[in-house]
């Protein structure tokens, strides 16, 4: 059922009723007045048990046609939809765009999908692209009337941007929303408060957040941000809770333009894609966030544009896979790509068929570095199997693309990985970083890795340790498994390590990676980094932090600096956004120390001197 304005919800069906013939085709349009009830949050007590007196006499309170005038009714249903319109397969997809939301219908005015001054606070946790949906969903928000609260003391609304990857991120939710429902509490109708969750979460559990906590009043899945005015209208004007977490095959979100969270910061996210379709068994991605899909290349190019103007000196590419990015938004990329050769790393392996056509992730690191090359540019989160030698030479031919790659390994033992699902062995993995290396000598690698996954014995976990021994990351991400529902483990494998096993081999993970991490460090010492300043550093006032091309920390006393290694020009205060040349002085497993030498431009600091990828970063050698 498609494009039925919601002005027609209310009426049709009911009329659809009174014309169906024999007891079978009224049954029929009672099962779906029951189906359209539900969707779209009538209130009316129509339950699982619904008789058909009940629905008539649902029909009879909200019908506005008169049974004394069949003519007016036969006319009034030739000029709106058809019974068809009800009856025809549901089967097809249905999202928020099969509904028009601004036109007014007869239980709630689209006025009210207006702000109208109401004040909003939003609180993320997770990852990055729960960052850049936060900022999403404020530009929606934003453009709709309602305003920014400062804290929750002062908001009407509450929305929580919520992850579902473990189910400690889960734990931490629960525990604010019980906090938020006190405040809830004690409030009463003097000054109401309405909750909400967004994201991950919301998609995961649905009506299990309604049913478990009846304090929430909004439930709002990835794909459904475009629709908060409206739930938040709903959840206003009723007691219950709205809930819309209907995942898109389309929606990239590429006409929104995101409000920044921390408009003053030089670095920014710019998500380039949504969904995944790799179904690594232990993954609810693919579940929470749905099919892959690409946004316009031209809208990517067009934001980082705006971010340059706004002053960005660093953005990251966001994306559950970025590198397997594909716009097929026109002709021409449509034919791209399509007789050339995989675009595969070696030896690996998909679940789904081969991709063809598109613009490829290496066209668009091509076109989003030409953009500004004083602009840093990142990317996470990858895939291995996703790093074509095409990938890896745009990299390495511009200065602005940092050379840091992250290769999520999640084990190091080839049984294991077959379990998740990924798609290569141990040896393949090995063979990757060497030929990375090779092309990029110096190029700072991180990883991810799952501690105890099912059936991990101790030699698999020992496989893990040297892998990690033997690539030297610059930095490692290292969980204890949580199985997901809904995930293939969930139903294929069992949960069977301990939990105190599960513990105990994260922790060695992570003394392994601190372990090679300051060695790495020790190594840079004595080098010149170029370092984008981010601000004072949290530990004191006098010092300012910024990242290298590494993306490591680096802390550096605050002082006024010349420009170039020339000293030119009057000395004046280094600012966030300015570029630094740092001598590292000393360094520990997480952060590097040093000497600043002066300010410069990314472009000048890589043409001043002898550059070369020395030490795993853009480093001069004076």
């Amino acid at each position: 059922m498609r494009n039925i304005g919601a002005q027609y919800l209310l009426e049709i069906p009911a009329a659809c009723f009174i014309f169906a013939k024999g007891s079978k085709g009224r049954t029929r349009v009672l099962q779906k007045l029951a189906h359209l009830h539900g969707m779209y949050n009538c209130r009316h007590a129509v339950g699982n048990q619904t008789s058909e007196l009940s629905l008539r006499r649902f029909i009879a309170t909200t019908s506005t046609l008169a049974h004394d005038d069949i003519n007016s009714k036969r006319e009034w249903i030739k000029s709106g939809p058809s019974l068809s319109n009800f009856l025809n397969d549901t089967s097809s997809s249905q999202s928020h765009d099969d509904v028009d939301l601004t036109t007014e219908d007869n239980y709630l005015g689209a006025h009210l999908f207006q702000g109208h001054s109401k004040r909003v606070y939003i609180e993320t946790y997770g990852c990055q692209m729960n960052v850049n949906d936060t900022e999403i969903a404020w530009s929606i928000l934003l453009q709709n009337g309602f305003e920014k609260a400062v804290g929750t003391q002062e908001a009407d609304v509450v929305l929580l941007m919520t992850c579902s990857i473990r189910e400690g991120a889960e734990g931490k939710i629960w525990e604010r929303v019980h906090q938020l429902a006190s405040i809830k509490k004690r409030r009463g109708r003097r000054q109401p408060l309405k909750i909400g969750i967004l994201g991950c979460m919301a998609e995961r559990l649905k009506h299990k957040i309604v049913e478990k906590e009846k304090t929430v009043d909004i439930v709002c899945g990835p794909d459904a941000y475009r629709d908060l005015p409206r739930l938040l209208a709903v959840a206003s004007a009723t007691a219950e809770a709205a809930v819309n977490v209907q995942l898109s095959v389309e929606e990239t979100y590429a006409d929104v333009v995101p409000v920044r969270i921390n408009p003053d910061s030089p670095s920014a996210f710019v998500s380039i894609m949504r969904g995944c379709d790799n179904m690594c068994t232990y993954c609810i991605v693919p579940f929470t966030r749905g099919r892959e899909r690409s946004r316009p290349m031209s809208s990517i190019v067009e934001e980082i544009k705006s971010l340059s103007e706004q002053g960005v000196k660093d953005v990251t590419l966001l994306g559950q896979n970025v590198n397997s990015y594909r716009d097929l938004s026109s002709q021409d990329s449509l034919e791209e790509d399509r007789n050339s050769s995989s675009q595969l790393s070696a030896g690996f392996s998909t679940v789904y068929k081969p991709k063809t056509g598109g613009h490829r992730f290496a066209r668009l690191l091509e076109e989003v570095a030409q953009v500004d090359p004083e602009m840093r540019i990142r990317f996470t989160s990858p895939h291995p199997k996703d790093f074509p030698d095409q990938v890896l030479e745009v990299i390495l031919n511009h200065p602005n693309i940092c050379k840091h790659i992250h290769l999520p390994a999640q084990s190091g033992n080839s049984e294991v990985l077959a379990a998740m699902g990924r798609g290569y062995t141990r040896e393949t993995y090995l063979q990757l970083v060497e030929h990375v290396r090779e092309i990029m000598p110096g190029v700072a690698l991180s990883s991810d890795f799952i501690a105890g996954f099912c059936g991990e014995t101790e030699p698999a976990h020992q496989d893990t340790l040297s892998l990690m021994d033997t690539v030297k990351y610059n930095f490692v991400y290292c969980f204890p498994y949580s199985m997901r529902q809904k995930t293939r483990a969930f139903h294929r494998l069992i949960d069977n390590v301990p939990v105190d096993v599960k513990l105990r081999r994260n922790e060695e993970l992570h003394v392994t990676f601190r372990k090679h991490a300051e060695a790495l460090h020790l190594a840079q010492v004595g080098e010149i980094h170029l370092v984008l300043v981010e601000g004072e550093s949290k530990r004191s006032a006098e010092d300012l932090a910024g990242r290298n091309d590494a993306n490591t920390k680096v802390v550096f006393h605050h002082r006024p600096l010349k420009y170039g290694p020339e000293l030119l020009g009057e000395e004046s205060r280094v600012q966030p956004g300015d570029y630094v040349a740092v001598e590292i002085t000393s360094s520990t497993s997480q952060v590097l120390k040093g000497r600043s030498l002066y300010r410069t431009t990314l472009q000048d600091f890589f043409h001043t001197g002898n550059i070369s990828y020395k030490g795993s970063n853009l480093t001069a050698c004076l």
